[in-house]
């Protein structure tokens, strides 16, 4: 718990008026301490008693829907309660019990005054004041405001000293208690030759002292000791926290001093502004204070003020502001889609027939099958066509490798259109499916089952010589040297295809890269061309949540105006602008809002940004275009501290004669 200690110097206020008739006006509630709002253009509900003063003429010219201009005054309450146009004279201000405050970011400030009048004061009284707060129906003890008079101060001050006094007693050091004199003389008379030592610093162990004279060091020491007075000192220290609470019956604190402004007005009375930071929260639209107090005479309590009606403070957050309607993205789904893969089917040197048990042929062959398997059983997705594409390596002439390709991958289609055709007659047993299987090529074609619309032709496509397979695995290659890599590179650079192979015999590594490399270059790639089941049209428009946009949304709610910030600037729209508003970041509000249509909102959101930037004339235009398109905003002004400071100086909202609402 914290603390505001004040040392007032108090005097009585009259001749005559003692303590008791003090305390009794005070219990009959003559004078009492109070709560109020600070005085400032932001209070809410003022009321004004007219004086003579100076004269301060304000006008603000605006324009009406249909093009009509009014002139507004700043405006008055007159006794009736109504707000009328009036030049200002000076004025005494009555305090208000509630007040709007604007939440910035995600904090509040909760500015009141403790008000004590002089009457409640006197030199021997402690006044402790305890101001607490309730929001979201939890209370809170905020730290208390104690004033303490002269003579009160005085009596702690002379607890402490009586205290110190008492510690003073209390002995440290243990050897104080022991009969040195004496000890010396039975040393010097019974053990002359420890009595030399007394003056020499040479150290001496408690073994030696022991085993040269029989008597251990302890034991001597404690044969001289003064007993009573040890045992008297261990009762003092015993009672060091019993006698603090005798002398000191109400320590002062020291820690924790508020750093708020105190000041004392001219008729005596103590006011102390009072500033209370809260960060806000979800759903918090308003906090309650309310003081209560005690008056002590040392520990004795004279006097339990009752609790003070409350002051509400009406949270005003821009958050309210924000359009939680469900954002989209928007993503374009083609009906064709295609799937890749690839595998390495070796075949026999100059060869174009497959053999399963050759190399990892099976392995390579099982991925294919499963790739079909998967994709005939897929619910998404009709298989449309499947293209082969084989590529051979470069031995041999570029014309004989192109036909060689071309038959590999005919040979390649001929076996997994047989594959094909058993899975259809697999998959008519288990769901009654009929898949007939095509197979086309520039060789052939093959076709198992009927012309049916679920027929899958297999094109086959030579790839020819695979260059772009070896340039990645020579760069790749560990056994290589970099030497050597670049003489592949410059017979790589050699246009016709055979001279390139030519040149690339002669030199010693190409034993390794024809016989390790060479062969993984033997690929067969398959492109499977599906379709998505159902539908027509090449391309359809979906629609799914914006995930990050609505986590902006959530922050905005949480007035975590940063993260709201980093997940939505980019977005810059409208809650973009929101959160820039309530970050305080004027600007770049205003220029979002300035791009967008406009609305009653835009209007309301940009007479903010014009209030906070002293521009009245724009923020009382876009404030009455707010109201003329949207009456909840005639409400909603008295709610932001920016738009209620534009109602109360020109007297907005009232109904002029022809019942329009200004």
């Amino acid at each position: 718990m914290k603390y505001l200690s004040i040392l007032i110097p108090l005097v009585l206020a009259a001749v005559g008026c003692g303590t008791p008739g003090k305390l009794q006006r005070v219990q009959s509630g003559y004078c009492d301490a109070t709560i109020r709002l600070p005085r400032g253009r932001e209070a809410a509900f003022r009321e004004f008693e007219v004086t003579r003063g100076n004269v301060a003429s304000d006008t603000l010219r605006v324009t009406g829907p249909g093009g009509e201009e009014f002139i507004l005054m700043k405006a008055v309450q007159n006794d009736d309660g109504e707000m009328v146009a009036h030049e200002v004279l000076d004025a005494a201000v009555v305090s208000a019990r509630f007040r709007n405050v604007a939440e910035r970011h995600g904090r509040v400030d909760l500015e009141f005054q403790v008000t004590v009048p002089a009457g409640m004061m006197d030199s021997r009284w402690q006044l402790r004041f305890n101001p607490e707060m309730y929001i979201l129906g939890d209370s809170v003890r905020l730290d208390p405001v104690i004033i303490t008079g002269r003579d009160y101060r005085a009596r702690q001050l002379r607890g402490y000293e009586q205290y110190r006094r008492f510690l003073a007693g209390i002995v440290s050091d243990s050897l104080k208690f022991v009969n040195a004199w004496q000890l010396e003389i039975f040393l010097e008379r019974n053990i002359p030759q420890l009595f030399k030592y007394r003056s020499d610093s040479s150290f001496v162990s408690d073994e030696e002292f022991l085993s040269c004279y029989g008597v251990s060091e302890q034991e001597a020491v404690e044969h001289y000791t003064n007993r009573f007075l040890v045992n008297r000192n261990l009762r003092r220290i015993a009672k060091k926290d019993r006698m603090f609470h005798k002398y000191v019956r109400v320590p002062i604190v020291s820690e924790g001093v508020r750093l708020d402004t105190v000041m004392m007005n001219a008729d005596g009375d103590f006011v102390y502004n009072y500033v209370q930071t809260i960060n806000t929260r979800p759903k918090l639209r308003k906090v309650d204070i309310v003081l209560s107090g005690s008056i002590y005479e040392q520990d004795e309590r004279l006097y339990s003020m009752p609790r003070t009606e409350p002051l509400t403070f009406y949270i005003s957050s821009l958050s309210t502001f924000a359009d939680r309607s469900p954002r989209y993205l928007t993503r374009t789904i083609g009906r064709r889609v295609e799937a890749n893969s690839s595998c390495y089917i070796e075949f026999p040197q100059g060869g174009d027939m497959i053999d399963e048990d050759l190399g990892n042929n099976r392995r390579e062959m099982e991925r294919i099958k499963d790739n079909i398997r998967d994709i005939l059983r897929n619910e998404e997705f009709d298989l449309d066509s499947v293209t082969i594409a084989s590529y051979a390596s470069p031995e041999g002439s570029e014309r004989s490798n192109a036909e060689l390709s071309l038959r590999r991958a005919a040979s390649a289609a001929k076996f997994f259109s047989r594959y094909a055709s058993r899975l259809r007659d697999s998959l008519r047993r288990e769901e009654g499916l009929f898949i007939s299987v095509d197979g086309a090529s520039d060789a052939g074609s093959w076709t198992s089952g009927g012309n049916t619309p679920f027929s899958i032709p297999f094109i086959t496509h030579s790839g020819g010589e695979n260059w772009e397979m070896l340039d990645y695995l020579i760069d790749t290659d560990n056994n290589l040297s970099a030497e050597e890599k670049d003489r592949y590179m410059d017979r790589r650079a050699l246009a016709g295809l055979d001279q390139r192979e030519e040149a690339m015999q002669a030199d010693p590594s190409y034993g390794y890269v024809r016989s390790e490399l060479y062969p993984r270059t033997r690929v067969v790639k398959f492109d499977f061309h599906l379709h998505r089941k159902g539908m027509v049209e090449e391309t359809v428009q979906t629609t799914e949540i914006d995930s990050t946009y609505m986590e902006g949304v959530r922050a905005i709610d949480d007035r975590d105006y940063v993260l709201a910030l980093k997940k939505l600037s980019t977005y810059k729209d409208y809650n973009t602008a929101i959160t820039y508003l309530a970050l305080d970041r004027n600007r770049s509000a205003m220029t979002i809002l300035s791009g967008l249509p406009d609305s009653p909102q835009v209007n309301y959101m940009k007479a903010v940004v014009y209030s906070r930037w002293s521009d009245d004339r724009n923020a009382v235009q876009c404030y009455l275009n707010a109201c003329r398109e949207d009456q909840s905003f005639v409400f909603r002004g008295n709610l932001d501290p920016e738009i209620a400071s534009l109602i109360r100086r020109y007297g907005l909202n009232q109904d002029n004669k022809e019942g329009e609402t200004l």
